[in-house]
């Protein structure tokens, strides 16, 4: 009889198992398929008022922690003036680098490479 009640727990609880993991998967398949949905409604509301489909993004500048990490003055010297104060970030640009791409601080002073258009395929 204890041979019996053993496996049947044993059972009992495979199942429960198996039961809570089809729960789990079946709740993040139904989020993920929501999300999907929104973003195809989304871009196809998008294609029908003719505007351009974007992505969606975190607008984070990930160069903006290492400012800020950079002006606390941890690496700066003690006989070292201070730094700057900051410019204001510049205005995003558009095209075909994107509506967040911005020009990296110091990519004016170049003088050994030749721009040239981006090519179009």
């Amino acid at each position: 009889m204890d041979d019996v009640l053993n496996r049947l727990a044993g059972w009992l609880l495979r199942a429960v198992v198996l039961v809570a993991g089809l729960v789990v998967f079946l709740s993040l398949l139904t989020a993920v398929l929501l999300l999907a949905a929104l973003w195809g409604l989304r871009a196809l509301w998008a294609r029908i008022t003719g505007r351009p489909v974007t992505p969606w993004v975190m607008g984070v500048d990930p160069r903006s922690a290492w400012r800020a990490a950079a002006s606390r003055g941890a690496w700066r010297r003690q006989g070292q003036a201070p730094a700057e104060p900051e410019q204001p970030p510049t205005p995003p640009q558009t095209g075909a680098a994107g509506p967040l791409m911005r020009p990296l601080p110091g990519t004016e002073d170049v003088t050994d490479v030749q721009p040239r258009a981006p090519k179009s395929d």
